[in-house]
């Protein structure tokens, strides 16, 4: 009987721990750049970003209405953390590969970055929509904009029709932080 209630404790044991997953989540890596050394990160409020002096449909402000805020986490690229660079681009391409959390939208490289872009959530009702790219010459970031049942052709039309507020204090401060 000792014998079957070992054997009972030790498939239990190896059920337990092949069931728990080591995988980092994209909220945990956010966390653990905040304050990291050479990250830029940081929360948006979407007012922050876009302009509420644009002229826009009445749908569009709709759509801004379900966002949230976005989240930021950046490393720029220098020749002392070649290292760092590499190892960042590795984590967040770890957490989104093969990961039925964030389904894929699309790929592209623009101005010789390689972006790539997901969301979770319904395609007609989404949660999140990350923004994951790099650069060997300009670093590595992933920006994830939040919100409540966000349809992403509204989400792509409020992109096209907003301009950024360059005036905008926050906005400006921001992206001074990058160009430093």
């Amino acid at each position: 009987m000792k014998k079957l209630t070992t054997l009972f404790s030790l498939i239990f044991l190896v059920l337990l721990a092949s069931s728990c997953k080591n995988e980092k989540s994209l909220q945990a890596y956010l966390v653990d750049t905040s304050g990291k050394e050479g990250f830029f990160t940081g929360d948006l409020p979407i007012s922050s970003v876009l302009s509420p002096k644009a002229d826009v449909s009445d749908e569009v402000k709709e759509t801004i209405k379900s966002i949230k805020k976005i989240n930021i986490a950046f490393l720029k690229k220098t020749a002392e953390n070649d290292a760092a660079f590499e190892t960042e681009k590795a984590i967040l391409k770890n957490i989104f590969k093969d990961n039925d959390t964030y389904k894929s939208l699309m790929s592209m490289k623009a101005k010789g970055m390689n972006i790539k872009v997901y969301y979770t959530g319904e395609t007609e009702s989404i949660e999140e929509v990350i923004a994951f790219g790099y650069n060997k010459d300009i670093g590595v970031g992933v920006a994830r904009l939040l919100g409540e049942h966000m349809n992403p052709a509204k989400i792509m039309e409020v992109m096209n029709s907003i301009k950024m507020d360059a005036d905008n204090g926050a906005l400006s401060n921001f992206t001074n932080m990058f160009n430093e």
